[in-house]
């Protein structure tokens, strides 16, 4: 294949391969109500998601009016998060067949979330989708996380591609932000997390309905993988 073409598909996880909205708002209300202050709605702890774990604490303490050490309230966060973590989240349709198809016609995979390796490792293995993700990049796993392009750029180093070589999936404005500045075209799946202006605001290089589309539309725009 030509210069420029994708070999390898990045995909977000909260809101892209796997709806963790109720699992998150659980522990945020679970870490509230030991800080001792009540519940937030479901709706808006579901608005804080997307941005990495210490920006959802912090603007939920915020919300809260908890006058408490952002940093102590994540560990607190984080204890919760980890007993319900993947128990009620599901992966959305279409994300396993979809992710199947792909490496089965040679691309790569990689998983680029904002969300903790200790947190964001035994999601991808209770739910099997680890069976076909090769790389996750955590937002801890390096100083930077989304929107900043590194976690795409260092992705792409472990998977021995170029960032013209590869397609960000995801679901919000931060995963078009960091794809634009890492320089990787970027599918916006119409569900998730994409605020309250939806996925048709966030400007991303396509829209698809379901993870099964992808196969397609990279052959449709010539994006095959490397023979």
């Amino acid at each position: 294949m030509s210069d420029g073409l994708p070999r390898a598909v990045l995909v977000d996880l909260d809101g892209t391969l796997v709806d963790t909205a109720e699992d998150i708002v659980v522990a945020a209300n679970r870490m509230l109500d030991e800080l001792g202050a009540f519940p937030l709605p479901f709706a808006m702890v579901k608005g804080f998601i997307g941005k990495g774990v210490p920006n959802l604490v912090r603007r939920t303490l915020e919300t809260a009016q908890l006058a408490v050490d952002p940093v102590e309230a994540q560990a607190v966060f984080e204890r919760h998060y980890l007993a319900v973590n993947g128990r009620m989240g599901q992966v959305f349709a279409g994300v396993e067949a979809g992710l199947d198809a792909l490496v089965r016609l040679g691309y790569r995979i990689a998983c680029v979330t904002n969300k903790p390796e200790a947190l964001a490792t035994p999601l991808l293995a209770l739910t099997g989708l680890d069976t076909w993700c090769e790389v996750l990049i955590g937002g801890d796993t390096l100083v930077q996380m989304k929107p900043h392009p590194e976690p795409l750029l260092h992705a792409c180093r472990l998977l021995g591609v170029s960032p013209a070589h590869a397609l960000l999936v995801g679901d919000s404005a931060v995963d078009v932000a960091a794809a634009r500045a890492a320089g990787v075209p970027v599918a916006i799946v119409r569900y998730g997390y994409a605020g309250p202006d939806g996925p048709d605001a966030l400007g991303g290089d396509w829209l698809i309905d379901s993870f099964e589309a992808l196969p397609a539309l990279l052959a449709e725009h010539r994006l095959q993988p490397a023979a």
